[in-house]
């Protein structure tokens, strides 16, 4: 197996290999971690379109057409699927069809890691933020989500909000989509942007935190999350994958607050949030297919991850695995019980070869977009240059690798 999977989730991972592993005699998986990202995809798309790729490998379901409709992937077969046990119906809908590309599944989903928002309840306290059960009190609409951060700044001496900002950063892809979708706005459709005013216009809403103070825009990843965890913000808007480092820090002593999580507000129509899912899949390896004992292997052990998911949810994930992800250990299982129904709602990038986790079109939204917040260009300038230079992408035809 190859897996991009490092940190906390590579710690996870390999116990769940070294679990499957002691548990029989019959099959061995050896895991290879490889650098997260374009140098992993960009390895794993080369090795297996000539025969060399690995048995399996984990990938995020957002970079499905790119590797399924470039010929990286094999499909499933619905054999091959029920050999293991492997149902659709056993997972959540919403990532079973994510799964799928020109109606054959390739991939088997293991989790969804959604963007939510974090708080400080020292901070949001002071800023009378929280109901009398030490709760963040609801948050319904754009306005009302710049007032809290608004107030939070101005009644703590901290930053309303923190987040990734930089340029290169892909948290103000993450948000924008999502907020777009919550006005039931897409991004790109048959070729073409879709957005239209609302692209600037949602922009400017997210570059109005920063230009007003309640965020610091040029933070990187590291700087935003440490700014949360040093208490210098009421606020964090990020993924679910910073869960363990907040569990850690609590049970250490080291946090020096208590947090919450709610899932990402309501600011529009609908409560809609970006996420994206890890998943298996089987590489093509043409010339080198897999013989059918191998394949029984690999999806033995997809079976077994599937089934033994609740210590994966560890990390923040919500599992894809329904009898896991409805148990009564998951719903029970905290921080994840306060976002846990955000998986009903989430929207993940936009079907397309150019599109997913650490993609081309990811790599131009995140040169440009960042620059609106600390005034290099207005929100308009930075999506007007986005899609100028994304549409090139837009145009080629899909790659068969």
């Amino acid at each position: 197996m190859w897996t991009l999977l490092s940190g906390g989730d590579g710690a996870r991972m390999r116990a769940l290999v070294d679990d499957f592993n002691a548990s029989q005699r019959d099959v061995r998986v050896v895991s290879t971690t490889l650098k997260w990202g374009e140098p992993f995809y960009t390895k794993l798309i080369t090795a297996s379109v000539v025969g060399a790729g690995p048995d399996v490998a984990t990938i995020h379901l957002s970079r499905i057409v790119n590797l399924a409709g470039g010929g990286v992937l094999r499909p499933l077969a619905p054999a091959e699927l029920a050999a293991a046990g492997l149902r659709g119906q056993d997972y959540l809908p919403r990532q079973w069809a994510k799964a799928q590309y020109q109606g054959a599944a390739y991939a088997i989903p293991l989790d969804v890691h959604p963007f939510v928002l974090y708080y400080n309840k020292t901070l949001a306290g002071k800023a009378g933020l929280l109901d009398a059960d030490g709760r963040l009190k609801p948050i319904v609409g754009v306005d009302a989500l710049t007032d809290a951060f608004r107030t939070a700044t101005e009644r703590t001496g901290q930053r309303g909000l923190t987040m990734e900002s930089s340029q290169s950063s892909y948290a103000i892809w993450r948000l924008w989509l999502a907020m777009l979708a919550q006005q039931n706005v897409t991004i790109i459709a048959n070729g073409r942007f879709t957005y239209g005013p609302a692209g600037a216009a949602t922009l400017a809403r997210i570059s109005d935190w920063f230009t007003k103070g309640y965020a610091q825009s040029g933070l990187d990843y590291p700087a935003s999350t440490s700014q949360f965890m040093g208490g210098g913000a009421a606020f964090m808007l990020n993924g679910v994958w910073e869960v363990p480092e907040l569990v850690r820090a609590t049970k250490a002593g080291t946090l020096g607050f208590e947090y919450g999580i709610v899932p990402l507000p309501k600011m529009y129509a609908n409560a809609s949030t970006w996420a994206d899912s890890h998943a298996f899949a089987l590489p093509a390896n043409p010339g080198h297919e897999p013989s059918p004992e191998k394949v029984r292997a690999v999806m033995r052990f997809i079976a077994y991850v599937s089934t033994h998911s609740l210590g994966w949810a560890e990390g923040g994930h919500i599992p894809a695995y329904k009898p896991v992800a409805e148990s009564a250990a998951a719903k029970s299982l905290m921080p994840n019980a306060l976002y846990a129904q955000v998986a009903n709602d989430v929207v993940y990038d936009p079907d397309g070869w150019y599109m997913g986790a650490a993609g081309p079109l990811e790599a131009i939204a995140s040169k440009f977009l960042p620059a609106a917040l600390y005034g290099y260009l207005t929100p308009a300038q930075a999506v007007h240059r986005f899609e100028t230079e994304a549409a090139r992408l837009v145009r080629k035809r899909p790659p068969r690798y």
